[in-house]
């Protein structure tokens, strides 16, 4: 088993409860959503989908809304297999993608 570290963070307790229905209706946790968040935004070295202001929008986000970006954050990581990693071969992608920095560097 990979080595583990807890995360805590804090978040409105709505949005929260949001989240958890919407994530269970797609078969996961809110700990698995998180991870497969962390997984892209890894692998894509960015926010794994676009964030913008809405002009005029309360800054809420609406159910549909978060359902439709978690399926979108879900086909990303099967269109690009990172559904399937294990820790491990994440750790491994990272650390070849650093020494590659560091060889274009120079380092």
């Amino acid at each position: 088993m990979a080595d583990t570290t807890n995360l805590s963070i804090r978040i409105d307790r709505d949005l929260k409860d949001e989240a958890d229905s919407v994530f269970n209706a797609l078969g996961m946790n809110l700990t698995t959503a998180i991870t497969i968040f962390v997984r892209q935004a890894v692998r894509q070295r960015k926010i794994p989908f676009e964030i913008s202001l809405d002009v005029g929008r309360s800054g809420k986000v609406t159910m549909a809304e978060a359902v439709a970006a978690s399926e979108r954050i879900w086909q990303a990581s099967v269109q690009n297999e990172t559904d399937k990693m294990t820790m491990g071969e994440i750790d491994a992608e990272i650390a070849a993608a650093r020494r590659e920095r560091k060889a274009r560097a120079g380092m």
